[in-house]
């Protein structure tokens, strides 16, 4: 498959959801319950079996055991820079608390896995589902307590947020896990896996990839994101530039593994994820300046990013 084919079905799984989603809002036959049913179905199902999949044929090297650490990175550097601009930016500690979600908070899943995928294969896929991991227990453990500070500021409380582990480590999201863990099983065992699974792989990550992306699309409020719009530059700079450079410069001294890299590359510069507006909206942050980082930050990366590290990585 060429790099121009690629890029036109990158387009189609990106743009086409998410314009279907928009499109969702103007019917009566499907309510919100049927697309939180989708990304329950991208979870419980979708997720599972792909790690499962790509985990069973993946080499198993030193280098694997630095991506856990990279990836939290990916969180922390962000984030870090972006509390910093937000006590300066902003008055009020809902917007202060959103932007630092909108900044620590990236699309590993859903897009980072498509866009690995069509570079890197089903082994670009299975590093970024580790990554995938540990950014889930970096929202548990960090972000979430972190939100709630902001929304005690705002409201100046001073309750703290207890986490529980059973419920981060045993929590169904975490069921891609039991993929990674089963599929490392039989690689270690070595169990041939039926060349037949190739084509369903492939299926599999498109398929989710729009289940993932439509109930964005459906869910997308024009109207109450404007105002933010135009502010969000110096994210798209944090997001884009920043993070990517250090977060490379730092890879490049540790792992050895060329596809790895470029896998961490790739995933260094995704945009703000939708868990940045799920976590605002659980502590009553400002939805709104989370949904406009997801949406301009979304565009950039589609329009612009993704193209040039395609182009780059694939020659």
């Amino acid at each position: 498959m060429d790099i121009q084919t690629k890029l036109l079905i990158f387009a189609i799984d990106m743009i086409g959801p998410l314009l279907l989603g928009c499109a969702c809002k103007y019917q009566q036959v499907f309510n919100a319950g049927f697309f939180n049913k989708m990304i329950l179905n991208n979870i419980l199902v979708v997720c599972p079996l792909v790690s499962f999949f790509s985990f069973w044929i993946l080499p198993i090297n030193s280098d694997l055991l630095w991506v856990p650490l990279i990836s939290i990175a990916m969180g922390f550097l962000p984030g870090g820079i972006a509390y910093i601009i937000a006590q300066m930016k902003y008055s009020d500690d809902r917007e202060r608390g959103s932007y630092v979600m909108a900044a620590s908070l990236s699309n590993f899943g859903t897009i980072g896995g498509i866009c690995v995928f069509l570079i890197y294969g089903e082994k670009g896929y299975a590093y970024q589902q580790i990554m995938v991991l540990f950014q889930y227990m970096f929202m548990f453990m960090c972000c979430y307590p972190l939100a709630q500070s902001y929304e005690n500021r705002f409201k100046k409380e001073s309750i703290k947020q207890k986490i529980s582990l059973k419920a981060m480590l045993f929590s169904k999201n975490q069921l891609a896990v039991l993929g990674i863990l089963l599929g490392g099983v039989l690689h270690y065992l070595d169990v041939p896996r039926p060349h037949e699974i190739n084509g369903t792989i492939q299926i599999l990550i498109h398929f989710g990839t729009w289940t993932g992306l439509i109930p964005v699309g459906y869910s997308i409020n024009l109207k109450k994101i404007r105002q933010y719009w135009l502010s969000l530059f110096d994210l798209s700079i944090i997001k884009f530039i920043v993070t990517p450079i250090i977060i490379y410069f730092l890879s490049h001294i540790v792992i050895h593994d060329i596809n790895m890299l470029g896998t961490i590359l790739v995933l260094s510069c995704m945009p703000t994820a939708v868990n940045a507006v799920i976590t605002s909206r659980i502590y009553n942050l400002n939805v709104d300046l989370n949904v406009a980082a997801f949406i301009v930050t979304t565009l950039l990366f589609l329009f612009i990013i993704y193209p040039l590290l395609f182009i780059g990585l694939s020659c």
